[in-house]
Order: C-alpha cells, then structure tokens, then sequence
C-alpha cells in the first residue's frame, strides 16, 4: 500500500511484465509445468529401479492412471511399441505387479485382456524384502571388514538384520 494525499492506495500487480512481454501468471504456469514434469520424472525414476526397467515403470504409470486398458491402449497411450508392452505386460503380471482379465463384449470375437496395476502399498511391500537382504549384506559385510563383527559357535555372526517397516497411510 502507498499513501498520497492522506489517502491509501493498493499497488495491485496486473500479471504483465512489460520488459519481456511475459506475465508473471504466465512464468508462473510455466515453473508449475516444469515442477510437474520433473516431479513425474522423479516418480518414473524411482519406479524404474522398483520395477527393473523405465519401460515397465511407464507401463505401471499409464496403468495406475488409465486402469482396464488393453495392450493397444497402453503402447498407444505410453509411446511404446506394441509387442514391447505385450512382453512387459507378460511378465508384470506373471509378477503380480498387474492384474488382468477378459473385457467384456456383448458382441461375439475376440475379447482381449484389460490390465489394471497393484496400489503402489501392494509394490512397496513386495520390494522391501529385496531391499532389506541387500541393506544386511551391505552392513554385515562393513561390520566384517572393519571387525566389528566375531563368530559364535557355529561360525555365524551374531547381528542384527536390518527391518524395514511400510505401515497404510490408513492405518
């Protein structure tokens, strides 16, 4: 607020930036693009390491998004290619990472299979086993090698495994 003449005046930013021909409504929408796509990026990332490759990642992705799609819906709404998603859809439900079934149709012919994707919980609790044994095979082997570590008498070490604990959002 500014005061002339004993009277008080709002300074209000119209959202135009007359130096660049850019409002700053329009920056902001760019930045808030920008913090989306890197943010996806970062979620594809993470379950690319989850789930082996950035290609089932999308496919998880798409399916979470876009649950009862075919095989020809996924390639077409992922970029991928047909027989790639097929093959990646082949074995993310022989993992149990998606489920599928028959669509159904009124009309005789071929019904394919529609793919849904787990809850994310559901992935979580499959990986944290895996990352538990490697986290002990980490730490057990840094206890070893810096000899913090004796045998008992049966040649096994003593220690204590590394727990890891994923708890709902509901609970």
């Amino acid at each position: 607020m500014s005061e002339e003449n004993g009277s008080e005046r709002l300074d209000v930013d119209d959202g135009s930036d007359a130096e660049d021909g850019v409002s700053a409504r329009e920056r902001l929408e760019a930045e808030a693009d920008r913090a989306v796509t890197e943010f996806d990026e970062g979620v594809v990332d993470l379950l690319a390491w989850v789930l082996d490759t950035e290609t089932r990642a999308r496919i998880y992705v798409y399916l979470r998004q876009h649950p009862g799609s075919t095989s020809d819906e996924v390639a077409e709404g992922t970029g991928l290619y047909p027989s790639t998603v097929r093959e990646a859809l082949a074995q993310l439900n022989e993992e149990e990472t998606v489920e599928r079934h028959k669509r159904e149709s009124a009309g005789a012919g071929n019904n394919p299979y529609e793919y849904e994707a787990i809850a994310p919980s559901a992935l979580v609790h499959g990986v944290v086993g895996q990352v538990q044994e490697q986290l002990n095979a980490v730490f057990n082997l840094d206890r070893r090698l810096n000899g913090d570590q004796e045998d008992d008498a049966d040649g096994e070490t003593d220690t204590e495994p590394v727990r890891i604990t994923v708890e709902d959002a509901d609970e």
